[in-house]
């Protein structure tokens, strides 16, 4: 609990000049009630990014983020990684990509070939 580790550190609340000390009750009121206060603006954000991010799908505006290759360029990529004569980091650098891009990539040719 973060109110309980603030009153261990012997942290006061400072209010326009008045000064609560959390061990008392009126500051341990006031701690309570400014951290319900945060949650709540808190649940009020989730809730607004949630109701657009629905709003955004429905309007067909929500994609997420571009591929970083084409599927032709990890086709090839893929096709390079099979063939075995280039490092992942050598691919990698060949592709523009992350090793992590490379991988997944992988990962996911032998995924569809199981399929």
């Amino acid at each position: 609990n973060i109110v309980e580790e603030l009153t261990k550190a012997g942290v006061k609340l400072n209010i326009g000049g008045s000064v609560h000390d959390p061990n008392d009750p009126i500051g341990r009121l006031l701690f309570n009630v400014l951290a319900m206060i945060a949650e709540f603006e808190s649940d009020l954000i989730r809730m607004r990014t949630r109701e657009g991010m629905k709003v955004a799908k429905a309007k067909g505006r929500l994609r997420g983020k571009a591929p970083k290759l084409s599927p032709a360029q990890e086709t090839h990529l893929v096709g390079l990684y099979r063939a075995g004569k280039h490092t992942t980091a050598e691919l990698a650098e060949l592709f523009s990509v992350g090793r992590s891009t490379v991988y997944r990539a992988v990962q996911r040719a032998g995924n569809a070939a199981v399929s």
